[in-house]
């Protein structure tokens, strides 16, 4: 069959959609349906980190098999991603069966519908088809999403270079280089206007599981995405093998974006990547991110400085138990303090670190909040004090991540 295809929205909040395939293709579309409301059943022997956190957060159900035709009862959309045509023909067949449309990663000819290529500013949407070219839809899409971010007042025909060819559009270089780009605490709106453009430009994105999904929902299918989180080894070797690959393919002449959760520097071993990075002669540019430690506190209500409650705040980090001998902070002396204290990948280590800190003179009856998820849809929020925190958060189910903030900020702007 032929005929142009006819563009529809859909909505998919409350309806199943089943997604066949675990791995990077499937990583890009989840957060698109996870933020459409869809019912999502994931169906793959295996999955990547960032897919199995959805998984293990219970925002979408997994089977842990092939493909069944079963799987199909009561889906109204069905994507296919995996590796192997045959199966994907057959998945493809019985959905025709049913008549459910199909999408198919392998296959755009053999598939019912496609997906488009996607640019959101906060509640327009626009999504283009290329006639089955997806670089020739990312094209349009990196030119309408240009317009829109120029704001009304300087809508323009795109220049003609931009849709010209409709093409991909990327810079000429002369050599690879390394770019390691903030992502934000969640929110995927939240990423600088200039980290937006090189991920826009990037042949290889290397990423991690707390990067914003949808995100990576408008990378290109040429686009090579490498999954921090699954690479094997310890921390020490897997950061190892996280230089190695950007050096690499920095050197075979690659634009590559080091795509981070927050900001490079605060926590992420950012400074890590870059002297790896210039050790090998490849030129770095560093893109600042939005960090969680003061955004989380935002979207919660919480000024992390507030005139007359608070002059100063302290950013550490908790995934080490205060009375541990690789503790680098002087919890003792934070207990002193009078501002505000951040507390980043602290959850785990909580308990310990509240009564380190009462022990050491922190009233018990300070404010304190705990924020999951900050900015983003499922973000929780749990108000509490001091000496109580760890057992309200423990009662409430919060996991990570999460930031802890202590101090009478909490409180502020209550009304």
């Amino acid at each position: 069959m032929s005929g142009n295809p006819y563009p529809l929205g859909l909505r998919l909040a409350g309806r199943r959609v089943v997604l066949v395939g675990g791995g990077a293709v499937a990583t890009r579309r989840v957060p698109a349906l996870l933020d459409a409301g869809a019912d999502v059943l994931l169906v793959a022997p295996e999955l990547t980190p960032a897919l199995r956190a959805h998984a293990d957060a219970g925002r979408l159900r997994w089977q842990r098999r092939r493909f069944a035709a079963d799987d199909l009862d009561d889906a109204w959309l069905v994507q296919v991603a995996v590796d192997d045509p045959s199966a994907a023909a057959a998945i493809s067949a019985v959905a025709d069966e049913r008549r459910i449309f199909c999408v198919r990663a392998d296959d755009r000819a053999a598939a019912t519908a496609w997906t488009p290529a996607v640019t959101r500013q906060g509640p327009v949407t626009v999504a283009v088809l290329g006639g089955g070219d997806p670089r020739r839809a990312m094209a349009v899409r990196d030119a309408v999403r240009e317009l829109l971010a120029a704001g009304p007042s300087r809508l323009a025909p795109p220049p003609a270079d931009a849709v010209g060819a409709l093409g991909p559009v990327r810079p000429n270089r002369r050599g690879g280089q390394v770019a390691l780009v903030g992502a934000g605490p969640g929110d995927p709106e939240l990423i600088t206007v200039k980290g937006r453009r090189l991920l826009t430009e990037a042949e290889v994105v290397v990423t991690d599981r707390l990067v914003p999904g949808l995100l990576l929902d408008e990378l290109g299918p040429e686009v090579e995405l490498v999954d921090a989180t699954k690479i094997p080894y310890g921390p020490a070797r897997a950061q190892e093998e996280i230089n190695r690959i950007l050096v690499d393919r920095a050197l075979a002449g690659k634009a590559v974006v080091r795509l981070k959760g927050g900001d490079p520097y605060v926590f992420g071993r950012g400074g890590e990547e870059l002297l790896a990075c210039a050790a090998a002669g490849v030129p770095v540019t560093v893109v600042p991110g939005v960090t969680s430690a003061v955004a989380a506190a935002a979207g919660a209500g919480v000024p992390v400085t507030h005139r007359a409650v608070a002059h100063e705040f302290t950013v550490v980090s908790g995934h080490v138990p205060p009375d541990s001998s690789a503790s680098m902070v002087r919890w003792e002396h934070l207990a002193g303090l009078r501002g505000t204290l951040v507390i980043l990948m602290g959850l785990k280590n909580l308990a310990a670190i509240s009564a380190t800190l009462v022990a050491h003179g922190r009233p018990a009856q300070t404010p304190a909040v705990v924020v999951q998820e900050g900015t983003t849809g499922a973000q929780r929020t749990i108000r509490s004090t001091l000496g109580v925190v760890a057992a309200d958060v423990a009662a409430a189910g919060l996991r990570p991540p999460a930031v802890v903030v202590v101090g009478d900020v909490v409180g502020a702007l209550d009304s």
